[in-house]
């Protein structure tokens, strides 16, 4: 049975699949292919035989046609039994989609994440390789504007960094994590919080109670100043630096013109643009408002 923190880390990727692309980015050789979509697929890869097999997270990424599949694995623990399974997720899937297939897998624990990095021999000399990412590669978000751009990742940067022997910056990101966790559904809302002060250590977990009363709707004007500051200035800077990295990640470099262009859009419009980013098939539908 998977855990609460199992379940609401797969959530994470669900909410923003783009995750798991930002974080897989660096771990294939000659970098990711070009797209113009990224879905979330079944994550159902049993075949006829009577052994089921499933994902935790099944992603297509496609540019007319399927370019990529990933499957998003959250490990908590070691599982030898994964060793056997992982192969055939990637055999099963590049069979499927005829297309190559990578299997991510994100780990909270270092001990788990050498494990999971480890190549599994599977015959006549032909040897598999996971690509894993390590807890200290999962970036720390230690900023309110950060947060804001990137709250799935800020959620995930709490639960990764929650032991991190700096207790300030450990309390920081899990402040972050928190006022951006409350912004959700109800019920996720909860969870999420459950789960940042469960990964904080006792020293951190200390912090973060001292320097905001748990409520999960803020009341405090200190609260409602340190979660709405994410509206700022900064704010804008940091969303419109990362649509222009989004955007020459899939349509290649941008001219200098596209560039003033977004600096130049307000916090409204390029909200507007990151959500027509996924599905734009080409760098000016991304740019262009629907009418």
């Amino acid at each position: 049975m998977p855990s609460r923190l199992h379940e609401a880390l797969v959530y994470l990727f669900r909410l923003r699949p783009q995750l798991a692309l930002d974080l897989l980015r660096d771990k294939v050789c000659g970098g990711l292919p070009r797209y113009t979509d990224v879905k979330i697929e079944s994550a159902d890869l049993s075949e006829i035989q009577p052994t089921e097999y499933r994902a935790d997270l099944v992603l297509s990424i496609s540019n007319g046609k399927p370019v990529l599949c990933v499957i998003l694995e959250v490990q908590l623990s070691i599982d030898g039994s994964k060793r056997y399974s992982w192969p055939v997720y990637v055999a099963t899937l590049r069979a499927r989609w005829r297309c190559p297939v990578c299997l991510l897998v994100v780990c909270k624990d270092m001990d788990v994440a050498r494990w999971a990095e480890q190549p599994i021999p599977i015959g006549c000399a032909n040897v598999f390789i996971p690509r894993v990412v390590l807890p200290d590669e999962i970036p720390a978000i230690a900023d309110s504007a950060s947060g804001e751009i990137a709250p799935e990742l800020a959620i995930l940067s709490a639960v990764a960094h929650g032991r991190d022997p700096n207790v300030a910056k450990a309390a920081q990101i899990a402040t972050i994590a928190l006022g951006v966790s409350a912004k959700l559904d109800a019920d996720w809302s909860n969870l999420y919080f459950d789960v940042i002060l469960d990964a904080l250590s006792e020293a951190a977990r200390t912090a973060v109670q001292n320097m905001l009363p748990f409520k999960y709707e803020y009341q405090s004007d200190f609260a409602k100043r340190y979660f709405t500051q994410g509206r700022s200035e900064g704010c804008v800077e940091g969303r419109a630096a990362l649509i222009t990295r989004q955007l020459n990640a899939r349509f290649g470099p941008l001219t200098e013109e596209v560039k003033q262009r977004i600096a130049a859009s307000s916090i409204e419009e390029l909200d507007a643009i990151g959500d027509r980013l996924l599905t734009a098939a080409s760098l000016e539908e991304a740019l262009t408002p629907k009418s």
